[in-house]
């Protein structure tokens, strides 16, 4: 049930009486709900069940517009705050020369600085995967290269045909 099915308002409201809350404030009490309704329809406004399992329900007179604008403004406003966190991936092999390690990890310096998250992967190809430690091997050799810049969050572990470890940036580097 979707959260529109679920808000019940004006002539929806089956109960035959509401305890009734005007939304400045004003509370009218338990009344009946028509009068109630009466109400809503002098001020232009809408009549909400707000808390239907309550005994009497409890309806709120409110310019139901307005409020979902207002919640779907908030929500943009969260979403616009979120913090965005970025994966990125160097992919290695079994038979990586030094020189390209240097390289690659030359960029993954770069993206910890930046305060980014760092996922080394090495893909097992073929015979490979009879001997998955020599890609554990590589990353190790890959970690002492930037341990300054970075924390370990997942150490090497094999998940399929990949030799994973992720590197998340020290907090002041990530404060940047």
């Amino acid at each position: 049930m979707s959260k529109k099915q679920q808000t019940i308002m004006n002539d929806d409201i089956r109960d035959p009486e509401v305890r009734c809350v005007v939304d400045g404030g004003e509370a009218m009490g338990v009344v009946p709900t028509a009068v109630a309704k009466a109400k809503a329809d002098e001020l232009g406004l809408d009549i909400v069940l707000i808390s239907p399992d309550a005994k009497p329900p409890v309806a709120k007179i409110m310019d139901y517009g307005k409020f979902k604008y207002q919640e779907e403004k908030k929500k943009k406003e969260q979403k616009k705050n979120q913090v965005k966190i970025e994966v990125k991936e160097i992919k290695l092999s079994v038979k990586i020369a030094e020189n390209d390690i240097s390289y690659k990890v030359k960029h993954s310096r770069e993206f910890l600085e930046a305060g980014k998250h760092v996922k080394f992967r090495v893909f097992l190809r073929g015979r490979e995967m009879a001997h998955p430690e020599a890609a554990r091997e590589v990353l190790l050799r890959v970690w002492p290269m930037v341990e300054d810049l970075g924390v370990m969050d997942k150490s090497p572990r094999l998940e399929g045909r990949y030799y994973n470890m992720l590197v998340l940036p020290n907090k002041k580097e990530g404060a940047k």
